[in-house]
């Protein structure tokens, strides 16, 4: 695991705009009429269909796809009653939780109120804004009261996640862990050590698959929970037990087939496991710190079955399996309520889902060959794809029998198809840059790793499984760099090119490039000096198949890396030259930039050259290109010498390439905006086209653009350097590179060098 210290999270809310959520419009706002529509006078007309029929909010707002994150403070985290203000970004947190995973917005609401019927009264007051509630850390035993009281005052969706998350995924995991172990649920002796919100909801949804309330016992802080107790409030005195010889924790899991521990961590001992029942099951769920770490459980004995709220582990309890997904079934119907039959279902299609072949998407990330349901897999993974698809289904569908839902739906497929569709900008395209480079993870040659910025990005790239870094330097500095950064460096290989160990990897690239370049009035002994730098070494690397692929550029000039690159690499034999382009994730969709690195004053063939690159680039991506040409003027508009070679290498690609939906030379304006073009220009060839693909007339111009809307839009995502026409996959950082960016352009390294592999074995 990535170490989280104390300066990195607060650097982490506090850089660029503090927080981690925002609002942002949907619809269009830059002309009189789009205001007039989205306020006076026109915000009039669905006002009044809504006070006609309220459901009709569902359509004319967002409040179908709304949630409110509310929370008192009194029970954040393991920091407890921190109050109302202090427990904002773990509710933001959520929010960003219910975006990424569910594509649903949040407002989270933060109220400075611990009198139960206080609470209730305010959320009930603001309840209309939503399409659910997520009531969130919220002490015991308030928490239930206000849980029962707002499901019962309400007509939307209420759950409190720190009981029902974890009891939904809890439950999920013990009924396979039961099956895995080939044990009953009405027969299973269980052991739940605490009595709180969670330990109360938990031991409630285990009775509702079929454990039986004489064959469990619960523990607070005083022992075994019985009913000779005094001052029990009435959730526990529900589980209070009649039995007068048991007391303490060790003598409640004597012979018991199931603990589950809801309360602090190390209470656990490993006699204690030895003393369960053959064939054990521990869910330690303590966290940070388990009731028993992982390795004291696996020690104990050989057959028990583990499962902590660890991400390190196996088998990990992860609220966020759940409720995305939950409230995105609850509200896809406009559902009334979550009920006990949607939280089942949601329990079965998590347990079940564990049971099918796993995408190599999650072994990738967990670096397993294969994982497969059994002792050290029988709960999903956070990073299933899956999920959404099939826990918002069963939920949705468990509404609509359950007759909470207002809306229908009838064609599962489709709904299951917008699901994969809504999760947002980084889920469409860097999610599945990366899932793509998890798949096929290749062995990516980091150039300057003594640079932090590329140092962190090849531990990072390791840690999300995207590729196998090779690290490029001098191996004690960069291991005391490491250190100073705390970094983990296993697993890593690291280069030292300049080390006599090197001798014979140098020669032999040396007489490789030398027989390469020997036209060219190459020297051995010029080519060996060579291979003492980094770029030369690192090309060489790849060109050799010693590696797949290399990243560069972080501190070093393009001119020389370019000479190198032509010299090793060399372009593709169907073009003369080479460029790079970035891609801009954007509210109005994916936007392809070129050339944004190489070509400084391209003339009117280097243009055709990149037109030709970016459409490749693009199909590449899996989008099909829609390619603008830009410069000054508009279509002959201007005759100065700029705006004609654009002019001219539109004229070439129409004569080389007739299919290619492209044209220019156009302003960026007209390029953008569809009904100004079409109107104005009715003749071009992007007619009722929106452009996804700009072609700039120099590097200035492009450079200067993106460069501008990242410094605009400090949140806009995008990627690149992309390098496209090379021969080989040699990518390019940039010098202003975040740990971030580098990632991603490994990520795309890693698909390019995966590609060129497959390409290869057909020629």
């Amino acid at each position: 695991m990535v170490k989280i210290t104390k300066e990195a999270a607060l650097e982490y809310h506090k850089s660029g705009r503090p927080g981690k959520i925002e609002v942002t419009p949907t619809k269009p706002y830059r002309t009189q009429t789009d205001l007039s529509l989205a306020y006076s006078p026109g915000v009039a007309f669905p006002c009044q269909e809504i006070e006609k029929d309220p459901n009709e909010a569902y359509k004319y707002t967002d409040k179908g796809n709304l949630v409110a994150v509310i929370s008192n403070g009194t029970a954040v985290l393991g920091l407890g009653d921190i109050g109302a203000l202090s427990g904002k970004p773990v509710m933001e947190g959520k929010g960003l939780l219910f975006k990424i995973y569910g594509g649903i917005d949040v407002f989270d609401i933060e109220v400075a109120e611990k009198d139960p019927e206080k609470f209730c009264e305010a959320v009930e007051r603001i309840a209309p804004t939503f399409g659910g509630i997520n009531l969130e850390d919220i002490k015991a035993p308030e928490c239930f009261y206000i849980e029962e009281r707002l499901k019962r005052t309400l007509d939307i969706p209420v759950m409190h996640d720190d009981q029902h998350g974890t009891a939904i995924i809890s439950a999920a995991g013990l009924k396979n862990a039961l099956e895995v172990n080939g044990k009953d649920i009405s027969k299973v002796r269980i052991v739940v050590n605490g009595a709180g919100a969670a330990a109360i909801s938990c031991t409630k949804l285990y009775m509702a698959l079929g454990a039986r309330k004489e064959n469990i016992l619960m523990l607070d802080s005083k022992g075994v929970i019985t009913s000779d107790r005094e001052n029990l409030n009435e959730q526990k005195r529900f589980f209070a037990t009649d039995r007068t010889d048991v007391h303490t924790l060790e003598e409640a899991v004597k012979d018991a087939d199931v603990f589950v521990g809801l309360s602090k961590g190390n209470i656990l001992t490993k006699d204690m496991v030895r003393s369960m029942a053959k064939d054990p099951i521990v869910f330690a769920l303590a966290n940070p710190i388990p009731e028993i770490s992982y390795e004291d459980a696996m020690d104990s004995r050989p057959d028990v079955l583990m499962s902590t709220g660890r991400s390190d582990y196996p088998n990990q309890i992860n609220n966020v399996i759940g409720f995305p997904y939950i409230f995105r079934g609850a509200l896809d119907v406009h559902a009334r309520a979550i009920n006990e039959e949607m939280k089942l279902a949601a329990v079965h299609a998590i347990a079940d889902l564990a049971k099918q072949p796993v995408p190599d998407v999650v072994n990738d990330v967990y670096k397993v060959n294969n994982l497969t349901f059994g002792p050290s897999y029988f709960i999903p993974k956070p990073v299933d794809p899956r999920l959404i698809t099939e826990v918002s289904a069963a939920v949705a569908k468990a509404a609509i029998e359950s007759g909470v839902a207002r809306k229908v739906i009838t064609d599962w497929e489709e709904y299951k198809n917008t699901l994969q569709q809504m999760l947002g900008l980084q889920t469409k395209v860097t999610r599945k840059l990366y899932d793509t480079a998890r798949a096929h993870p290749q062995k990516v040659v980091f150039a300057e790793g003594i640079h932090p910025t590329m140092l962190k990005a090849a531990v990072q790239a390791k840690a999300e499984g995207i590729c196998e870094p090779i690290l490029l330097g001098n191996d004690e500095r960069i291991t005391k760099l490491a250190d100073q950064l705390d970094l983990n460096l296993e697993g890593i290989e690291i280069v030292n090119l300049r080390h006599d160990r090197e001798a014979e990897r140098r020669e032999r690239y040396a007489h490789i490039l030398t027989q390469k370049r020997q036209r060219d009035g190459y020297t051995f002994e010029e080519a060996n000096d060579k291979m003492f730098e980094r770029n030369y070494f690192g090309m060489m690397m790849v060109e050799t198949g010693d590696a797949d692929a290399f990243i560069t550029g972080l501190y070093t000039k393009y001119s020389n890396t370019l000479k190198v690159v032509r010299e090793i690499i060399g372009v593709r034999p169907e073009y003369e030259n080479f460029g790079t382009m970035h891609i801009i994730n954007s509210q109005r969709g994916t936007l392809f930039v070129a050339d944004t690195l190489i070509n400084n004053d391209p003339d009117t063939d280097k243009l055709v050259d990149i037109a030709k690159l970016a459409s490749t680039a693009v199909r590449f991506f899996n989008e099909k290109p829609r390619i603008a040409l830009i410069s000054h003027s508009n279509f002959g508009s201007d005759q100065s010498e700029g705006s004609r070679k654009v002019r001219q290498a539109v004229a070439k690609l129409h004569e080389q390439m007739p299919d290619l939906p492209i044209d220019g030379e156009m302003q960026i304006s007209t390029a953008l905006n569809r009904e100004l073009r079409d109107s104005l220009y009715p003749f071009n060839r992007l007619k009722g086209m929106d452009v996804n693909t700009l072609v700039f007339p120099n590097l200035t111009s492009a450079r200067s653009s993106y460069k501008m809307i990242q410094a605009l839009e400090p949140n806009i995502e995008i990627i690149g350097p992309i390098q496209m026409g090379l021969n080989k996959p040699i990518h390019f950082a940039d010098y202003g590179s975040t740990v971030r960016d580098v990632v991603s352009i490994t990520a795309v390294a890693v698909i390019d060098a995966y590609v060129d592999k497959i390409k290869r074995s057909f020629q």
